[in-house]
């Protein structure tokens, strides 16, 4: 049982300690950040107050290094399984391996279910994400599993554009239901969708195949929930602008910008993509002109606050 619904602590591993010193900040509560590593890079776990009866919140996005970061998450939740917490969250606000969340082909593994699992192993009794690819992930594991859509956190910063003869797009059909929503919230003219057909054998390659919608001198918002190589996200706006868009912005939650993604930005016609600081960010991204960060600390801090003492997580959010 755990003592008191607002003595809660805080964890973070190295994922993006930036982050969930925001969200501490916000919540106006300590932070323990025990992550260190031996010489030959083993991962340890040292340094954390005492847990006994008491909700521990993991912070830790598993991002790039994905798999150092799920090794932290792991750790950290078995540590506080073993200090005997009351409860364990383990916040992900950018969960990896959640692309692979089905068979597509033969012998292949369903590594989000893999992973879920592990952490459900570890010793975790709630999961909670920001935008987690597919919804359906779920219902990989036994345990509660909440999450909020990057929507929250991105908004304002659209709404702060004034954006009018606006239409939203999706880069693929998969994302209908979140362009709808945008669509609705922000007022838009229409919705546009992008077809592309991807080729499960090759990694980050697409091709788009046609559109629905009409975006002939409308000002553009392409909408999706992350950006990695960019290959979709360029490829949709060029496509877009060749059909006659006025101008073309993006918004995404988690902004992974890997390989040559900000190259590809640069030479795009793309003016803008709006990110969450999901994921901790080089220089060369906060640096760059045509992306603006916003911080999802305010909402994963009221997440945390309402899981603690019990409130829902699906009511009174302001967009």
């Amino acid at each position: 049982m755990i003592s008191d619904s607002t003595d809660y602590i805080l964890l973070t591993g190295s994922a993006n300690p930036k982050l969930a010193r925001s969200i501490a900040k916000v919540l106006k509560k300590p932070l323990s950040e025990p992550i260190s590593t031996f010489a030959d890079g083993e991962i340890r776990v040292k340094g954390i107050p005492v847990l006994r009866n008491k909700h521990v919140f993991v912070i830790q996005p598993t991002a790039p290094p994905v798999n150092n970061s799920i090794m932290e998450l792991i750790f950290m939740i078995d540590a506080a399984k073993r200090s005997s917490a009351g409860e364990i969250t383990a916040i992900i606000p950018y969960f990896g391996y959640s692309r692979q969340d089905r068979k597509e082909g033969p012998r292949v593994p369903i590594s989000a279910s893999v992973v879920s699992k592990i952490i459900e192993n570890a010793g975790a009794d709630r999961i909670f994400s920001l935008d987690i690819h597919t919804e359906q992930a779920e219902g990989f594991v036994s345990i509660p599993w909440d999450n909020l859509y990057g929507s929250y956190s991105l908004l304002p910063a659209i709404r702060s554009e004034h954006l009018t003869n606006l239409v939203i797009a999706s880069p693929d059909k998969g994302g209908v239901p979140r362009a709808t929503g945008y669509g609705r919230i922000l007022g838009a003219d229409g919705i546009a969708i992008v077809y592309k057909e991807r080729d499960v054998n090759m990694k980050n390659i697409s091709k788009i195949l046609t559109m629905i919608g009409d975006v002939k001198n409308k000002n553009v918002l392409l909408v999706d929930d992350m950006i990695d190589t960019a290959g979709t996200i360029v490829n949709a706006a060029n496509f877009l602008k060749e059909k006659g868009a006025k101008s073309i912005k993006a918004a995404a939650t988690h902004g992974l910008f890997s390989a040559d993604a900000i190259q590809k930005i640069n030479e795009s016609c793309i003016e803008e993509i709006i990110v969450t600081d999901s994921v901790m960010q080089r220089d060369e991204i906060i640096k760059n002109k045509k992306i603006t960060i916003v911080s999802a600390a305010p909402l994963l801090a009221e997440a945390i606050k309402r899981i603690s003492i019990g409130k829902s997580l699906g009511t009174g959010l302001i967009l």
